[in-house]
């Protein structure tokens, strides 16, 4: 593992936080000093409240970490017997967040052991049987060591010969799972962008086209969720987090070939869930378990598109949606807890419940979905591209 670099720009600190490496960024106005130090003192706050109640370290394995899956834990979370591969990829990239925004050693350091925790507990390598899930953490480890210098190489070596694997030349997609005939949305835009980023933008625009000509709904201009072959049945289900996954891969593409089609497509279907996927301006909610981290997704795609196209729109839910999650936040000894739905207040848990069990491939809600560290991993998601947006003046 390597660690450590210094004496970059402020403007590259955003662009990093934001995810993107290359390109033309939107044209800035400057935050006031107030609105930038609130919404950092925000992230912070929700980057606490995590560290405190779900980081542990693995086994007692030093420099490792994971986050239990909920929060108060059943003794069989509190040892890892049930963790979510795909949770904790999304803790590393929101650990990234925090390294970006207040740089320091020991932030660096929490990023490096959480990915030591998940090779830790994954046991057998890197990979599982769930492309999506690995795309997830090829994208986590991809951008720690870009931004942070970071390095686990073996690991992004490893996640992205396997996810060359799920690629099925016939249908011109990449498969769900090993074995699978599902070709879903998420897992061809969340790898789409890993590999946008890893220069391969050949295959990541044949999985953009896909996308856009297998999975757009035409009533609504969202994207479904799969389509099942051969019979091509199609999935109509529409959830937050593939709109934001296919936003985030159109505005790679557009940033890094300067494709006005990508631009075009990434802008309608910022439009369209602006429509169809908030209420009152604010992201609609999706329950715990899985369903938790879908507003989260969203949220950090929707922030890289105002960052690097200029999208008005995509700001403007991003920061409605921070605040009216900030207003309904459970408050427990000063540090936020995050509801499932960030229109309505959230409650805290007061016991832990049964065990959170995978099935099928995903991860059930608890009774009380803000139990849930998906549920809050969104809801610092959120604040840190709140964060981004508000210190570069969009």
């Amino acid at each position: 593992m390597r660690r450590g670099r210094s004496g970059v720009s402020r403007r590259a600190v955003l662009w990093a936080a934001a995810g993107v490496g290359v390109g033309v960024a939107a044209t800035p106005m400057v935050a006031s000093a107030q609105a930038q130090a609130e919404s950092a003192r925000r992230a912070g706050l929700a980057e606490q409240a995590i560290s405190v109640r779900h980081l542990r370290p693995v086994w007692g394995l030093p420099g490792t970490l994971l986050g239990v899956t909920a929060w108060p834990p059943s003794p069989l979370e509190e040892v890892f017997e049930e963790w979510n591969y795909w949770f904790q990829a999304h803790l590393v990239d929101c650990a990234v967040d925090a390294a970006l925004r207040a740089p320091a050693a020991e932030r660096r350091d929490r990023v490096a052991a959480i990915v030591r925790g998940i090779r830790a507990r994954n046991l057998t390598g890197w990979t599982n049987q769930y492309y999506d899930d690995m795309a997830w953490l090829l994208l986590a480890l991809e951008r720690a060591d870009r931004t942070l210098g970071v390095e686990f190489a073996d690991g992004i070596h490893d996640l992205r010969a396997a996810l060359d694997e799920g690629w099925d030349p016939a249908v011109g997609a990449m498969r769900w799972r090993v074995g699978s005939e599902y070709y879903n949305s998420c897992t061809n835009a969340s790898t789409g962008i890993a590999l946008a980023r890893l220069g391969d933008l050949s295959r990541a625009t044949q999985l953009a086209d896909f996308l856009d000509t297998r999975l757009r709904a035409n009533n609504s201009g969202l994207i479904v969720d799969g389509v099942h072959e051969p019979g091509s049945q199609v999935e109509p289900a529409v959830y937050t987090y593939n709109q934001g996954a296919t936003i985030g891969l159109e505005t790679e593409l557009a940033t890094r070939t300067g494709a006005s089609e990508q631009r075009r497509r990434a802008t309608a279907l910022i439009a369209a869930t602006g429509t169809g996927m908030t209420k009152n301006g604010v992201i609609v909610g999706a329950g715990g378990g899985d369903g938790g981290l879908f507003m989260g997704v969203l949220a950090r795609y929707l922030a890289l598109a105002a960052i690097t196209l200029g999208d008005t729109t995509a700001a403007r839910i991003v920061h409605a949606s921070a605040q009216s999650a900030w207003a309904h936040r459970a408050d427990m000894n000063g540090l936020p807890l995050f509801g499932a739905d960030w229109s309505e207040q959230a409650s805290v848990p007061d016991q832990p419940e049964n065990p959170l069990h995978l099935s099928n491939g995903r991860t059930a809600a608890s009774a009380n979905p803000a139990r849930d560290l998906s549920v809050q991993l969104s809801g610092w998601m959120l604040l840190e591209a709140d964060h981004q947006l508000t210190a570069a003046g969009l």
